[in-house]
């Protein structure tokens, strides 16, 4: 007898969500348009176009006039593993700083390329400093340092800069990861003489996942150039995608075409509010977000003044279930937060105020969520009132 047929799934109708987590971020309705577009050639002339408009935005965006600065076809995953697995030969030494899952990634990236892999650690939600780094590379001479400059599982903000100078004292190599940094808060590649960096498409650049824009520079380019072996990955191998991003244009994958539209269109969407206002933006709704928790006795994961503007990692109050107060936002609201990873799992709300995401109307709409949760699970918070502690913040912007 022949099979019973299967029934068909269901038409898909996505819901409508507020996304205030770890990422994706809300996408702006530009974005959303773009990407409807029409499609064409990977090698069309308009495509090659879009491109190079492409490539200038990214390198205004991570402030570098690289002219290796481009999108890998993958999330900031892939760009994780195109910059560790161009710059690192089997034996390589890499000296990596884990202080949350992110650095452990890149450790572990760097472990199947066959490096030596050092990795040093600080407690969640603290960050590195560079007299530790120093000691670090004194004691193990790396090749390359790299380091999580904006690590998501933690909301912890590592400053790059003084790292940068012990790295090339001791003459190696800088791999940054800006997943989550990229047009939330300065990323200052040359100034900060970042030889590698990645980041995706899907968080302050309110783009879907899909792209990772990546950026090396000369030095790093001649160490790739100069391998006595291959790199590791065909796809992500940086000797052939500069012949089909640079002026050659010789076939290597059939590139996103969509997805590349919608980066193009978040890019331009940037810039047009320029990165001075956008990071003023990020800046004062978390600021606000952070004065409308602090009120209901709500405290920071990471340590003070190394707190992301764009994802807030925040300590989940005593006797308050996690998993029902993120269900009940989620279905009764809309919004979704993130939870804890790793160390902090069941102890760390993770809210992000990324790109298009990062506006007043979020930040009051989730906080006088949050306190009517919490209210029904008991918890007392005084007189607090987070929506007003909230406003006052953006009050007093405006009259500043």
């Amino acid at each position: 007898m022949p099979p019973s047929p299967t029934p068909r799934p269901p038409a898909l109708c996505p819901p409508v969500r507020v996304l205030l987590g770890p990422g994706p971020s809300e996408i702006h309705p530009r974005v959303q348009k773009a990407m409807s577009a029409g499609t064409v050639g990977h090698l069309d002339p308009y495509f090659l176009e879009v491109m190079n408009g492409l490539r200038a935005m990214l390198k205004q965006v991570f402030m570098t006039d690289n002219e290796m600065t481009f999108a890998v076809s993958g999330t900031g995953s892939a760009g994780m593993e195109a910059a560790v697995v161009n710059l690192i030969e089997p034996n390589d030494k890499m000296l990596i700083c884990v202080n949350g899952v992110f650095g452990g990634r890149m450790a572990d990236v760097a472990g199947r390329c066959g490096a030596e892999v050092k990795v040093i650690e600080q407690p969640w939600g603290e960050v590195f400093s560079p007299e530790q780094i120093e000691k670090a590379i004194r004691d193990f001479s790396p090749k390359v340092v790299g380091v999580v400059m904006a690590e998501t599982s933690t909301g912890a903000s590592q400053p790059i800069e003084a790292i940068s100078e012990v790295v090339h004292k001791a003459g190696g190599l800088l791999l940054v990861d800006a997943v989550t940094s990229l047009g939330g808060m300065p990323v200052r590649v040359d100034e900060w003489k970042i030889d590698a960096v990645y980041s995706g498409s899907q968080k302050c650049l309110s783009c879907p996942p899909g792209l990772a824009p990546v950026s090396f520079s000369p030095t790093a380019l001649e160490v790739i150039k100069s391998r006595k072996t291959k790199v590791q990955s065909w796809y992500l191998d940086v000797s052939m995608l500069a012949n089909y991003w640079g002026s050659e244009r010789v076939y290597h994958h059939t590139a996103p075409i969509n997805m590349t539209w919608g980066l193009y269109e978040a890019l331009q969407v940037v810039l047009e509010e320029g990165l001075d206002n956008v990071f003023a933006r990020h800046k004062l709704n978390s600021q606000a977000l952070k004065a409308g928790l602090n009120s209901i006795g709500i405290s920071y994961a990471a340590a003070e003044g190394y707190q992301l503007p764009m994802l807030n990692a925040v300590k989940i109050p005593d006797g308050v279930d996690d998993a029902a107060v993120r269900s009940s936002l989620l279905n009764e609201f809309g919004i979704e937060i993130g939870g804890g990873l790793g160390a902090f799992k069941g102890k760390a709300w993770r809210i992000g105020l990324m790109g298009h995401g990062a506006r007043r109307n979020n930040v009051l709409l989730f906080l006088s969520a949050l306190e009517q949760l919490l209210a029904t699970q008991g918890y007392e918070f005084g007189r607090g009132d987070s929506v007003a502690a909230a406003n006052a913040v953006y009050e007093g912007q405006s009259s500043g």
